[in-house]
């Protein structure tokens, strides 16, 4: 007796689906090796930014204190002063804790000037370098103060001195004020931002969250994370509560870019690398501040 065997054979729609999905397998996994890559240069990016903008804002202020024979300590945790509530005066108070805030922002307007006129259309990772300087000023100058209002320390002296008459509530209005510009500035960066970007891979909408969590939320996330452990165990609520603050920048930042922006479609692609030398300055950046502040330096 014979026995007839029928064999079901696929679909031409389910080859022609299969066909399409089977390339797209390497070009996926090299796009993750991209992506990879550029969460490296991002990273970098950030802690050189952080160190330098800190750098600047912490020495301004060792240097306007000793001017005004403030004596106290410079250490991995910030700047802290040995000197009573009684020996403070107005004029101190602002001359000190003015010039950190302000020259933070100074630098931030040269960098973003400095990428916007002679870099922007330029490839290479130091218009990157350049934006996350800026992004780390606007922190230190205007959402830092909502940091400062909170822990009462900081640039929080400088309004609560200034407009302190009615209580503590008119410096907490000039800081929520602030955060919300930042926030705003934050949105406003998103086309600045993906001119940063040298990848055409990355500047596909079709990938904008891997550009959002690859170059903006991880750096910012695992930067944080690798600068409060470089600092234990001086780490303070106060830069925790910085790094947290940085959030309303980057936040409307990552929420501008999965728009679909037009002025971002001429820029020249360049094969995407490590640079292991902005990896290799990171890395000493946060030795050179561990072994140059791990015990303290005391200043009169």
């Amino acid at each position: 007796m014979r026995h007839t065997v029928f064999l079901k054979l696929p679909s031409p729609l389910f080859l022609s689906r299969l066909q399409s999905a089977l390339p797209s397998l390497p070009a996926a996994s090299t796009a993750r090796s991209k992506f990879s890559l550029l969460f490296l240069n991002a990273l970098a990016c950030y802690l050189l930014a952080y160190q330098a903008v800190h750098f600047a804002a912490e020495a301004a202020l060792v240097f306007m204190a000793r001017r005004a024979n403030v004596p106290g300590i410079w250490s991995l945790g910030g700047v802290r002063f040995i000197l009573g509530d009684g020996g403070w005066r107005r004029e101190t108070v602002l001359a000190v804790y003015s010039v950190g805030p302000a020259l933070a922002l100074g630098l931030g307007i040269v960098a973003f000037c400095l990428f916007w006129l002679r870099l922007r259309y330029r490839r290479g990772l130091v218009k990157l370098l350049l934006l996350w300087v800026a992004f780390h000023a606007l922190n230190v100058g205007l959402g830092g103060l909502l940091a400062d209002t909170v822990t009462q320390s900081g640039s929080w002296y400088v309004p609560n001195w200034l407009l302190g008459g009615g209580g503590t509530w008119p410096s907490t209005v000039l800081a929520l004020l602030f955060a919300g510009l930042q926030m705003l500035l934050g949105f406003l960066l998103t086309i600045p931002f993906l001119l940063a970007q040298d990848s055409h891979t990355a500047l596909k909408f079709s990938n904008r969250s891997q550009l959002i969590t690859y170059t903006i939320l991880g750096p910012w996330l695992v930067g944080s994370l690798l600068l409060l452990l470089s600092k234990l165990p001086q780490a303070s609520l106060n830069e925790c509560l910085h790094f947290c603050t940085l959030g309303l920048l980057l936040g409307p930042l990552a929420l501008g870019c999965q728009q679909e922006l037009t002025q971002v479609r001429q820029l020249v692609p360049q094969t995407t690398r490590v640079a292991w030398g902005l990896v290799g300055l990171a890395v000493l950046g946060l030795l050179a501040w561990r072994l140059a502040l791990g015990a303290g330096v005391l200043f009169r």
